[in-house]
Order: C-alpha cells, then structure tokens, then sequence
C-alpha cells in the first residue's frame, strides 16, 4: 500500500513540474511547434534512463523507485498531449512539422534515456 502512496504524491508533483515546465517553454518560444512537450519527453527519457540505471548501481529503497519513476518522471513525460499535438498539426495541415514531431520525438527519446542510461552507469 505504501508504494501505492508514494507514487500518487510523485505523480502530483510531475504533472505539475510537466505543467509548469512545458508552458514556460512553449510560451517563450512563440511558436506552433509544440517545444515544451518535445522538452519534457526528451528531459523525462533522459532522468529515467539516468536513474534507473544508477539506481542498479546503489540501494536505492523501492519506495523511492516508485516515488521517482512511476509518480514523478512518469507523470512528467506527456506522450498522451504528444499524440494530440502531433494530430492537430496534420489536422492544420502542417505535414513536415508533424512529421518531424511524430518521428523525432521517439527517436529522441530514445537517444535521451541511452545518454542517462550511460551517464547513470559511470
């Protein structure tokens, strides 16, 4: 049940760090192009693979695990308001910016959590 806690008090704290996070960067950048959710997934790949592969390293208590992981990185990353965007640009009939979204953001994310993964590892 404990962990159950942790990972709801996680996910409050990343939905509003995706809030905040992706807003600031999106209202700084002017632009259409969705920024602030490229940056979240990009930054919430990276601290995943970043932790969890530090975390194999160290004795990391698994309340921890489930505060970090799950709760905040897990609510942080915003692939449910990538999928909407990345519709409403072919919908606006934007084709190349959807496009380069639609596949640069998985490709990039993936890229994000293999850097974490090795710097979590040294």
């Amino acid at each position: 049940m404990a962990a159950y806690v942790w990972i709801l008090l996680g996910g409050s704290l990343g939905a509003l760090l995706r809030y905040l996070v992706a807003g600031a960067v999106q209202g700084a950048s002017g632009s259409l192009f969705p920024w602030g959710t490229l940056l979240v997934n990009l930054a919430g790949s990276f601290l995943l693979g970043y932790f969890y592969e530090a975390a194999l390293r160290s004795a990391v208590l698994p309340e921890v695990r489930a505060f970090l992981a799950v709760g905040v990185l897990g609510s942080f990353t915003t692939f449910s308001a990538f999928g909407y965007e990345a519709l409403a640009m072919l919908r606006e009939g934007a084709i190349l910016p959807a496009l380069a979204y639609g596949l640069g953001s998985p490709l990039l994310g993936v890229g994000a959590a293999l850097i974490g993964v090795w710097l979590g590892g040294r």
